[in-house]
């Protein structure tokens, strides 16, 4: 019944942004907790950034922090990604998640989207 799926992904080159979203179905979308994952070949599916119920606290990644934004439009029942000062270490496929409590690991997450690709070319 809950359904995410993400889009936006693509190919761009270092430096450039792209934002990338989730359209969430089947749950009470301002209940849950959204997050952002990504994973690439031989690495684990390693956490992003987050956003809480309400918008109340956002959470990232080290290594994205100052460059993504994470926020929800719990109207549109959506949560967005925007990516800005693109790395080719960003590429990776993009996962969008659910949870009526969230963490850094993402068996602690119990929906899940299928997946958008990012590549970012040198």
């Amino acid at each position: 019944q809950v359904q995410l799926v993400e889009s936006g992904g693509g190919l761009v080159q270092a430096g450039d942004s792209l934002r990338l979203s989730c359209a969430a179905s089947g749950l009470t979308f301002s209940n849950y907790n959204m997050g952002w994952f990504r994973q690439t070949p031989g690495k684990e599916r390693e956490f992003v950034a987050t956003i809480t119920r309400s918008a109340r606290d956002t959470f990232y990644a080290d290594s994205v922090k100052g460059r993504f934004t994470i926020s929800r439009d719990d109207a549109g029942n959506t949560v967005y990604l925007q990516m800005s000062s693109l790395k080719p270490g960003d590429t990776a496929i993009y996962y969008c998640a659910a949870s009526m409590s969230w963490g850094t690991r993402s068996n602690w997450w119990p929906y899940w989207g299928q997946g958008t690709q990012v590549t970012v070319s040198s």
